[in-house]
């Protein structure tokens, strides 16, 4: 899952201009349209206070999270999820596909409609408005995020071509050979009538309805569009609605606030009338006293200050943590290509990390569980991840993908063994001292200093790493990296060793998480090894991934496959896998989070729909009582 975005500076710019000239100003009259109820004495309203602005309201571009945020809410898809992570009607109240998963058609239900942030009538919602979205996401000069997704699990007939072709258009020179022309039409896109939508793709693909609820995949209407030009979603008064809530008003670094979509086709399944988001820079310090005094609905406990609160009765009675979140895999990636500075010895590290006692005995040496107690005090175990794709994240006919052949070893098994580590050491030295290898080997770990519990993540693992295998064998060299533009000035310009990654999932199949190791990926840089053990590696999982992704009709192989091509790399030590994401850890709520839609990947999680409020937020016992129910 990519996260990074170059357009926000001009996105921030031109908010700060509107900001300036007094448009964003004060909440709109609220007569002369149907908005009333969300504003009467009844209302029930949700409130919640947060610290990170939204950059980007314009979903076809911005695959940020605090962004997707709003969309999620005010644009629905083609499908929806329940509670459990099935995917179910949304858009579309009905789809089918040929023999072969190439072709998806969905039928648009009846009474669907474009609103505007009032509330006001615009247009009727119909099959062309998915065909101009995927106008709009491939063409290279609209600069979209998340354009891949539409060249990658699902291959939509022609999308990547068109882009590579716009691209050419935007700056020819960079091309020695131009591109195959190709016109919007040529998408594999059809609106065969206003509710009739096809969906023409290149290869089979068994799982495409889980690539729609992503924010490139969903409507925008052509008319409203070419009306309003440049200035579409530079703030709410420029976007239409079609989802539960409509964002009625919105003043970046002051508050937002949606309100329920009068028009909406499932408003009867939407009880939350109104949600004011306020903003506050100090938001997760004061989050807990502002529900404790009424202000807020919902409040994030800060690790630091956790047991303070639990400690006391009063705040522990409203205190649960959230529900993990097996959306994201972290794990610690070898860096087979090291091109850092030569003072922390790439050549001698490249000798190293090319042997696999030496990898094991790194790997084997890291105390996950302990770690993992920076984030979750209590039980550190549920973020605890074996495997690479986490459990639960995808399943077949009620079994998970990590039980699957012999990565059912590795889901069952920690890694942490002290004294494999050092048997794995002493073989490793046997091994590289031939080779010209000098101990203590030289392990540079960067962190991202922007990231909470980074620094003391990291100067743990080196604790772990230094004094299971000892000094005399490894020097694990801590250092921060830079807080602004992490990835790309690190991990993608391979200048670390050993560090800290996460992958998240773009769809619900084992194939999303095998993207950060191919041979375009950034992660590890094995694909660029010229040691022939490693070459040997990665041409065996190369093998095994084609033949898993090339079975679409029996999805009991195609996970054996997978799974068999997961084995290889954590077998072979390629990574070592960590945690799940921790979602919001511990926090305050008023809401229910098994009322609400769930699922592994995309937006679900981030919808208002389905919530009810609730008079008090769960205790511990309470969560945990609910989490066992909503697990069988």
């Amino acid at each position: 899952m990519r996260r990074f975005s170059q357009k926000c500076i001009l996105f921030f710019l031109c908010f700060v201009m509107t900001f300036l000239t007094g448009c964003y100003g004060k909440l709109p009259d609220l007569e002369n349209h149907t908005l009333e109820d969300a504003y009467d004495n009844e209302a029930v309203v949700f409130r919640t206070i947060y610290s990170s602005e939204v950059v980007n309201l314009n979903y076809l571009v911005t695959s940020s999270a605090v962004d997707t945020a709003i969309c999620a809410n005010v644009i629905d898809a083609l499908v929806d999820y329940d509670t459990k992570g099935n995917i179910i009607p949304g858009l579309a109240e009905s789809w089918e596909s040929n023999d072969d998963f190439t072709e998806w058609t969905f039928h648009l239900r009846k009474g669907i409609k474009w609103v505007d942030y009032n509330g006001n009538y615009y247009a009727d919602v119909v099959a062309d408005d998915f065909v101009c979205a995927a106008e709009y996401v491939n063409n290279a000069a609209n600069d979209t995020d998340c354009q891949y997704m539409y060249s990658t699990g699902a291959v939509v007939l022609n999308a990547q071509k068109y882009y590579d072709f716009t691209s050419y258009v935007l700056k020819p020179d960079d091309y020695e050979e131009i591109p195959e022309k190709i016109i919007p039409s040529d998408i594999g896109v059809i609106a065969e009538d206003d509710k009739t939508l096809k969906y023409i793709l290149e290869k089979p693909c068994p799982f495409f309805t889980s690539v729609l609820s992503y924010t490139t995949y969903l409507p925008v209407c052509r008319k409203y569009l070419n009306e309003i030009g440049s200035v579409f979603a530079t703030d709410n008064e420029f976007l239409l609605y079609n989802g539960a809530y409509i964002l009625h008003y919105f003043n970046p670094l002051e508050k937002q606030i949606f309100v329920k979509n009068p028009t909406y086709w499932d408003k009867k399944n939407v009880y939350i009338d109104r949600i004011e988001n306020y903003y506050d820079a100090d938001a997760l310090s004061i989050g807990p006293e502002q529900y404790m005094n009424g202000s807020v609905d919902k409040a994030i406990i800060s690790p630091d200050h956790l047991d303070e609160y639990m400690s006391n009765p009063k705040y522990a009675e409203n205190i649960h943590r959230s529900r993990p979140d097996s959306s994201f895999s972290y794990f610690y990636s070898f860096n087979f290509e090291p091109l850092f500075d030569k003072r922390y010895e790439p050549d001698n590290w490249k000798k190293a990390v090319e042997n696999l006692s030496f990898r094991k005995a790194v790997m084997s040496s890291i105390d996950r569980v302990s770690i993992l107690k920076l984030y979750e005090p209590y039980d550190p175990e549920i973020l605890l991840n074996n495997t690479i794709t986490p459990k639960g994240s995808n399943s077949f006919n009620g079994k998970d993908y990590t039980s699957y052949g012999k990565l059912a070893y590795h889901a069952g098994n920690d890694s942490f063994d002290p004294k494999k580590a050092r048997i794995y050491r002493d073989l490793a030295r046997l091994e590289l001292t031939p080779k010209g290898a000098t101990f203590p080997i030289k392990m540079l770990m960067p962190y991202n200093p922007s990231t909470e519990g980074g620094k003391q993540e990291a100067y743990m693992m080196e604790e772990q790493i230094e004094s299971t295998l000892g000094k005399d064998f490894i020097d694990v060299i801590v250092t921060p990296g830079s807080d602004m533009g992490f990835l790309l000035s690190v991990r993608m310009a391979g200048k670390y060793a050993f560090m800290k990654c996460r992958w998240g999932a773009d769809y619900e199949d084992p194939q999303t998480w095998t993207e950060p190791f191919e041979d375009d990926g950034d992660y590890t840089f094995w694909q660029l090894s010229d040691n022939s053990e490693i070459k040997k590696i990665h041409k065996k999982w190369r093998e095994q991934i084609d033949l898993a992704s090339s079975i679409t009709d029996d999805n009991d192989r195609r996970f054996t496959e997978f799974a068999e091509a997961e084995n290889i790399i954590i077998s072979n030590a390629i990574v070592v896998p960590f945690s799940i994401m921790n979602g919001d850890g511990y926090i305050m709520s008023k809401l229910n989070e098994f009322e609400g839609e769930y699922s592994s990947y995309g937006m679900a999680r981030q919808r208002y729909k389905y919530y009810k409020k609730h008079e008090k937020s769960m205790n511990l016992e309470e969560y945990d009582k609910e989490y066992a129910e909503w697990i069988e």
